[in-house]
């Protein structure tokens, strides 16, 4: 596979991509669902094309955990909220408006600019016990410490955990969201695999991994987001017990079987079977003389174009609401991207939803085209039509 985040520009279409193997495995051990480390983080994050401010859902989705952690946590002026992986401020700006210090670290220089022109403080960096060593000397530690997106993102992941640790206050919390396991293999998402998500993490995984870092898992929500996520809070040993949803979270992986290999077996097979019906459907429809453009540029697009071998033979174009994807081709596919509007001009026959986990909000958004008889295509977990 092409890197997922890896557009190309016009000039770049007649040079050579890179591909890559893409192969998850499962340890035998912990059951941590990861990739090899074949590209490192400063080639897949140094520079990134993904703005987290471009999806309204994702905004009002942050903008009520802010406010919500405001009074759970009881912040206030004299706190330190600090995220890690802050991308372009999205949430950090709903805090600062509640004049509650924030800080944001930010790897991809590109995305940092964006968050500092918006006033949100960013250090640029990449997180680990190196920085972390160097923000705890400085006085620089969180009441409130926030991931979210990024615990699958990291190559080593015991040097993460070990960092939150390290800037963490005593008496603080952290939380991280991250796409669930059991979601991705119960409901077929395997599009979600792709090289920037080193690991696909369970809950039983991750409390394993936190616990060795001295961090209790005092509470975890199961939340819509991504095709379902969790939500885990964590807090220093000694300053929390597990709750009730953590151990109702631990009774329902490992009824699930998330604890036991036989569980991973059997998932390949349900992959072939979504590729066959894509393929199968994209076939009719275009021997039907009707056509088909995509909705969205999403990473988890890419890997499921390429592996189902989809390009301009089947999708027209596609289309995006960031202008960092505008004017940009697909890795891999290299379908063309466009603005929205262009689905207004060329009336196609069927809209193929990429970023299915938004399909509420894209269909909301682009109803109009019923108007002349257009409908939805929904890819996982199973093909569907949305009339």
């Amino acid at each position: 596979m092409p890197p997922a985040n890896n557009y190309l520009r016009p000039a770049d279409l007649a040079r050579i991509e890179p591909f890559y193997p893409l192969h998850a495995y499962v340890c035998g051990n912990c059951q941590l669902v990861q990739l090899e480390e074949i590209q490192s983080p400063e080639q897949l994050f140094s520079d990134y094309a993904y703005f987290s401010s471009f999806s309204k859902s994702w905004l009002d989705h942050m903008k009520k955990y802010a406010l919500d952690a405001i009074d759970r946590f009881t912040l206030s002026p004299s706190s330190l909220v600090l995220e890690v992986a802050s991308n372009d401020g999205y949430l950090l700006q709903f805090f600062k408006k509640k004049r509650i210090p924030v800080l944001g670290i930010e790897p991809a220089a590109n995305v940092a600019r964006s968050a500092k022109v918006r006033g949100i403080p960013t250090l640029e960096g990449f997180f680990g016990v190196a920085l972390a060593k160097e923000l705890s000397q400085a006085g620089t530690m969180a009441d409130l410490l926030i991931g979210n997106n990024v615990l699958a993102h990291v190559p080593d992941i015991n040097d993460f955990v070990a960092a939150l640790k390290i800037v963490l206050k005593p008496e603080g919390t952290l939380t991280l969201e991250f796409p669930h396991l059991l979601r991705l293999m119960t409901l077929n998402q395997f599009d979600t695999i792709y090289h920037e998500h080193f690991s696909y993490l369970s809950f039983l995984t991750v409390e394993r991994i936190f616990a060795k870092h001295g961090i209790t898992l005092v509470d975890v929500e199961e939340l819509p987001t991504h095709g379902g996520s969790l939500r885990i809070y964590g807090r220093h040993d000694g300053y929390g017990a597990p709750s009730l949803n953590v151990l109702k979270m631990r009774d329902k992986e490992m009824a699930a079987g998330l604890d036991s290999m036989e569980s991973y077996r059997g998932f390949g097979e349900r992959v072939k079977k979504t590729k066959r019906d894509l393929l199968r459907f994209l076939i009719g429809v275009r021997e039907e003389g009707k056509s088909i453009v995509g909705y969205g540029a999403p990473a988890k697009g890419n890997t499921l174009l390429n592996y189902c071998g989809i390009g301009t033979d089947f999708l027209d174009y596609t289309v995006d609401l960031s202008p960092h994807k505008q004017g940009m081709h697909l890795p891999g596919s290299r379908i063309p991207v466009f603005a929205p509007e262009v689905i207004f001009e060329t009336k196609p026959d069927y809209v193929l939803i990429l970023p299915w986990n938004l399909e509420d909000e894209i269909i909301a958004q682009m109803s109009a085209i019923r108007d002349w008889g257009g409908k939805f295509v929904v890819p996982i977990p199973d093909v569907r039509v949305v009339d």
